[in-house]
């Protein structure tokens, strides 16, 4: 059967342009005992700091109506350990390697950059849109000035094709968007998490010790697909668009809206099949419209 999902981002050779996103595939071995992680176009592993951190106390995860708040925050090894070790591992599965960096202060990102030149990756996602940390994270991409500011550092010490993590909580998406694009982003991925909230109406207090935590799931993929559609209109750079996509249709939209690869997150906790049944759902609708690539619907909108 020909494969008329191959996509190319930056350079990057991939099998088709579903990705699992950041923080919700490990680092790409997680779901080994379902599937081979060789059909996916990519993987972006878990988020890195640069010194690694057990993240946040308190609970990390609850449910909530078409979706789940999340406060992880950032739990993971370290810059250092997965140059030395996981990006060998997600290597040998056989996809696209992608570095998710998050980062408390401009010195982490910039040196955090600079370490991982020497891991075995394909992109740097550089991801000033976590809403979970007490410091830096978010903080970075909620203004243009900011978001520019931190692109321009990291671009300037990484040789990896730089996509920036953009967040959903900024005034103007589009704006920081832009921002990042002129100050050297070769792509951009969005959206983050929405920050939410949620209430343990018995306890009469806050469900998370950060009180505020990040919402994902199908619930906000009308306004993350409202979002990347804007950003596309506005960039001329690469997007890979998530937010709440749990099928071949809604990935499609996000495909359409103008996105070049999507990357799938919280479905694959409610249906660990979900980005192979995405991929095999889009491959079919290739073949039913006549379509020798994806990439010829993308941006129809």
């Amino acid at each position: 059967m020909k494969n008329r999902l191959e996509t190319t981002l930056c350079g990057v050779k991939m099998k088709n342009p579903v990705i699992a996103a950041s923080g919700t595939f490990g680092f790409g071995d997680a779901y080994a005992a379902y599937f081979d992680a060789a059909r996916l176009g990519g993987i972006a592993g878990k988020g890195l700091t640069l010194n690694g951190s057990l993240g946040n106390k308190g609970v990390r995860v609850w449910e909530t109506p078409a979706g789940m708040l999340n406060s992880i925050g950032l739990e993971n090894p370290g810059v250092r350990h997965f140059a030395e070790t996981e990006c060998h591992r997600m290597r040998a599965l056989g996809t696209a390697v992608i570095c998710n960096l998050g980062g408390h202060s401009e010195a982490d990102y910039i040196e955090g950059g600079r370490l991982l030149n020497d891991a075995d990756m394909d992109i740097l996602e550089l991801n000033i849109s976590c809403p979970n940390l007490k410091a830096g994270g978010m903080a970075f991409g909620m203004r243009a000035e900011t978001a520019a500011d931190i692109t321009a550092k990291v671009k300037a010490v990484t040789h990896f094709p730089l996509f920036v993590k953009l967040t959903p909580n900024a005034g103007d998406i589009v704006c920081v968007a832009r921002a990042c694009e002129d100050a050297g982003a070769d792509g951009l991925s969005l959206v983050n998490t929405f920050l939410g909230m949620a209430v343990d109406i018995q306890q009469r207090r806050a469900v998370f010790d950060n009180v505020y935590a990040g919402l994902s799931g199908p619930a906000i993929q009308p306004i993350a697909l409202r979002m990347v559609h804007q950003v596309c209109k506005a960039v001329r750079v690469p997007v890979m668009g998530m937010g709440g996509i749990c099928d071949w249709q809604s990935a499609l939209a996000f495909l359409m809206a103008g996105a070049s690869a999507v990357q799938v997150g919280a479905a694959t906790f409610a249906n660990p099949m979900a980005m192979c049944e995405i991929i095999e759902g889009l491959q079919r609708y290739c073949e039913s419209e006549g379509l020798s690539n994806i990439g010829a619907i993308r941006g129809c909108l």
